[in-house]
C-alpha cells in the first residue's frame, strides 16, 4: 500500500489543492473525467484522490447510471465538509457576514427576498429541462434530479409506496440530494431550503414536502413528491377524452 506523506512537498500540496478545487467545481466527478480535466495520468489521479480521501477532504458518492439505473453505481467524488471548509472558509465567512449585515439593514424579509432571487435563477435554468420530460410527475422528478446532479447536488429519485384503487395518494417519489454547496449558510438561514422547496413544487406542479435536509443535520436532503393523485387525474382526463 502506498504511504501517505505526512508532510507533502510544496509542489505536491499545490497539486492536491488543484485536484481539490477541480472536484469542487466539477463534482460529482469521476476519476477518469478528473484526469482529463487536469491532464493527469490515471495513476497520478488515483494517488491524489487517495491522499485527499484519507485526509477527509473528499468523499465518494455512488451514482446510478442516469439512463438505465442498472448495473454497479459509478464512483463520483465530491468535497466533504472538511474539504468545503478548507477551500471555502473565506467565502463562507464573507457570505455569512454579508447576510448578517443584510438582516441588520432589512430584517428577515431581506434575506427571504435574496433567497427567492437566487432560486428564481435556478427555476429559470431548470424549467426547460423539466418541461421537456412531459406531464408525468415521475418523469419530471427524474429530470429535476438530473439537473440538480449537473449542479453538484448528487440527486436521485426513488418510488415509494404502492398505488391502490382505494388509496391512490399513497404513491410518491422521494427526491434525494446527497450534497449541498451552501449547506453551512442554509444551516444559519433556513429560508434557502424553503425557497428551494418552493421551486421544486412549481417545477413539478404538485405540493411537495421536505422530510430532511443536510443543513439541519440529515444525511441527505429528502423531498416527498406525491404522484398518486396526479396519476388518478391523468386517468380521469383520458377517460373523459374517449369517444
Amino acid at each position: 500500500m502506498e504511504r501517505l506523506d505526512v508532510q507533502p512537498s510544496e509542489a505536491e500540496e499545490r497539486t492536491r489543492d488543484r485536484v481539490l478545487a477541480t472536484v469542487l467545481e466539477s463534482g460529482p466527478v469521476s476519476a477518469a473525467d478528473l484526469g482529463a480535466l487536469l491532464g493527469f495520468t490515471p495513476a497520478a489521479v488515483r494517488r491524489h484522490l487517495d491522499a485527499l480521501e484519507r485526509l477527509d477532504l473528499i468523499e465518494v458518492k455512488p451514482v446510478k447510471a442516469a439512463r438505465t439505473g442498472a448495473g454497479r453505481p459509478a464512483r463520483r467524488y465530491v468535497l466533504s465538509r472538511s474539504g468545503q471548509a478548507r477551500l471555502g472558509n473565506d467565502y463562507l465567512d464573507i457570505a455569512s457576514d454579508a447576510l448578517a449585515e443584510l438582516v441588520l439593514l432589512g430584517g428577515p424579509v431581506a434575506i427571504e427576498a435574496f433567497a427567492k432571487r437566487r432560486f428564481d435563477d435556478m427555476e429559470a435554468r431548470y424549467r426547460p429541462i423539466v418541461e421537456a420530460a412531459g406531464a408525468s410527475v415521475e418523469a419530471r422528478a427524474v429530470a429535476l434530479a438530473g439537473a440538480l446532479s449537473e449542479d453538484g447536488f448528487v440527486a436521485s429519485t426513488a418510488m415509494v409506496g404502492q398505488e391502490t384503487p382505494h388509496k391512490p395518494d399513497m404513491l410518491s417519489v422521494q427526491l434525494c440530494q446527497g450534497h449541498c454547496p451552501i449547506r453551512d449558510l442554509a444551516s444559519e438561514y433556513p429560508t434557502f431550503c424553503d425557497s428551494e422547496t418552493d421551486v421544486f413544487a412549481r417545477l413539478l406542479g404538485v405540493d411537495v414536502r421536505r422530510l430532511s435536509t443536510l443543513a439541519s443535520g440529515g444525511h441527505v436532503c429528502t423531498t416527498h413528491i406525491p404522484v398518486g393523485r396526479a396519476r388518478k387525474q391523468e386517468v380521469s382526463i383520458h377517460q373523459q377524452e374517449r369517444p
